[in-house]
């Protein structure tokens, strides 16, 4: 028999809409209905103040000193889990910025063996690089930064094979071959550490290229006489984009600017780093960010302290901020029908939280 579990609330928000004094019925791991109070025996169930969809954080290279990149192993990912969870996502794509073949190879086989051993909310891989513009590095380490052959992308994305789910790359650095092989392969390609003009990134859009990784951040800036990646992006309608909502890697009016025009194409993300001495990219903890080399390198966010500011700082009302955090993230991904939202059908992954949207717990 389907085993039954009712989660009461005095609110929830579905990704669609707010549901006052309502319960999620789940049977098997999915959402079976969304039914008012009134309707259901008075002691049946959890009672919660509010539940939320699970958030998606679609960027995250690390936590608790481990870097992925560094310990490419099950240990990590378990952490990042951890760290996400904290912060209501449930759902996590590990990320390894520029690196060597060996290193992503490693950090491959690490999700592999996650997803074998019953790793929960690993959603699977993000590269940021080495496919990039070596003059928009940011962080990265220059040396790795290169072209790419279409036999070096087919041999990586082989050995990734149903790991790798999302790739950032300057599209002005690689062939419409290269290009089309990625996205052949199911792969979401983000535009990012990319110096291409206005011409070059509305032409990348048009003909597939659907996000972009850190808007703002790393990229050609918005000129008055060239408008580079960030006006493509603000004015491109099949253009979706993550953004760091920490304060240091983006301005605030920049953020409020960048949602009123983009709306529901904008989302937030993390990038999320820790401290760690080892490996290519040594962060330090300065503050509420991280630096590598004098260089901001990472955030020390979660998803909902990052919803949390664009209410705070932003002046973004609070079902927009939720939904950067869970619908739109699953939008980009193309998963909309499994997650993000709390509907029939649906998986049964989301958060319950206070009042002041503290997580309370993670519900899965």
């Amino acid at each position: 028999m389907p085993e039954q579990k009712i989660y009461r609330a005095k609110q929830i928000f579905t990704g669609h809409e707010w549901l006052r004094d309502h319960a999620v019925i789940t049977e098997d791991g999915q959402v079976t209905a969304l039914t008012p109070l009134a309707e259901l025996p008075g002691d049946s169930g959890i009672s919660y103040e509010t539940i939320l969809p699970a958030f998606i954080d679609l960027q995250i290279y690390g936590a608790q000193g481990k870097l992925f990149s560094v310990y490419p192993e099950v240990k990590t990912l378990e952490a990042i889990h951890q760290y996400c969870k904290q912060g209501g996502a449930y759902w996590f794509q590990p990320t390894v910025a520029t690196n060597t073949p060996d290193v992503f190879r490693k950090c491959i086989d690490a999700v592999r063996m996650y997803w074998k051993k019953g790793g929960a909310g690993c959603l699977g891989l993000h590269l940021e690089g080495p496919w990039l513009s070596a003059d928009k590095k940011g962080a990265h380490i220059k040396v790795l930064i290169h072209k790419p052959s279409l036999d070096e992308v087919m041999d990586l994305l082989e050995c990734g094979k149903g790991v790798i789910k999302m790739i950032t790359l300057a599209p002005e650095v690689c062939s419409d071959e290269v290009i089309g092989y990625v996205r052949e392969q199911g792969i979401v390609i983000s535009a990012g550490h990319s110096n291409a003009t206005y011409a070059e990134a509305t032409s990348a859009f048009d003909n597939g290229i659907r996000c972009v990784t850190h808007l703002y951040n790393a990229m050609s800036a918005l000129q008055h006489r060239e408008p580079g990646l960030v006006g493509a992006t603000l004015l491109h309608k099949n253009a979706m984009a993550s953004i760091i909502a920490d304060g240091h890697h983006v301005d605030w009016p920049a953020i409020r600017i960048a949602k009123e025009m983009m709306k529901d194409r904008l989302f937030l993300i993390t990038d999320a780093v820790t401290e760690t001495t080892e490996g290519a990219y040594q962060h330090q903890a300065q503050g509420d960010k991280y630096v590598a080399s004098g260089i901001l390198s990472g955030s020390a966010l979660t998803m909902m302290q990052a919803a949390r500011n664009l209410i705070d700082h932003c002046g973004i009302d609070k079902t927009e901020a939720l939904k950067m955090a869970c619908v739109y993230p699953a939008l980009a991904l193309g998963m909309e029908d499994s997650i993000g939202m709390i509907e029939p059908g649906m998986t049964a992954h989301f958060i319950a939280t206070d009042e002041k949207l503290d997580v309370v717990q993670v519900i899965f």
